[in-house]
């Protein structure tokens, strides 16, 4: 259900809970029972992307080379993030920002797993702070959803992995 509604809020942050129930397969008493509000479903669908993000990060490093890796994870989240401030005045409540603050953590080791694992390839400078990497990154969900505000992502992620790299322009 939370995949259906990730989905559902990606393409409308509008939609409806009831479209989201008939999407799912399920009915709304079904929905509302698991979800009593918009914002429960909301952040229970921003928690489950987080989750999933952080547990990407072994399988994302096992298939590709670690800046290979970062790169890929980094657009996952970028597009993560991107749909929660879609969202925005319904992710911004004290129960909504409680849950972003504990996503700071999760997100932050991602990152240092994924520069630990370009460091000790020689691919990137050791001793990075990952939050550092975070602030610079958080650009990447401030571009317009548009064909070129993605491309103009693409261009700031590439200048933050040479910022991060042994050898910048490498």
């Amino acid at each position: 259900m939370l995949d259906v509604a990730s989905a559902a809020f990606a393409a409308d942050p509008e939609t409806s809970l009831n479209a989201i129930a008939k999407s799912a397969g399920v009915g709304a008493g079904t929905l509302y029972r698991h979800f009593p509000t918009r914002e429960d479903l909301l952040l229970a669908v921003y928690k489950d992307e987080i989750e999933g993000l952080e547990a990407s990060v072994s399988r994302t490093l096992e298939q590709q080379e670690p800046l290979d890796a970062f790169r890929v994870w980094a657009r996952h989240l970028a597009a993560s993030v991107r749909v929660k401030h879609g969202l925005g005045e319904a992710l911004s409540t004290p129960t909504a920002q409680a849950l972003t603050d504990s996503t700071y953590g999760p997100v932050t080791s991602a990152i240092g797993q994924l520069l630990d694992a370009a460091a000790e390839r020689g691919a990137a400078r050791p001793g990075i702070d990952p939050s550092d990497v975070l602030l610079m990154l958080s650009a990447l969900w401030r571009v317009p959803p548009t064909d070129s505000g993605l491309a103009q992502a693409d261009r700031v992620l590439e200048l933050i992995i040479d910022s991060v790299r042994t050898e910048p322009g490498a």
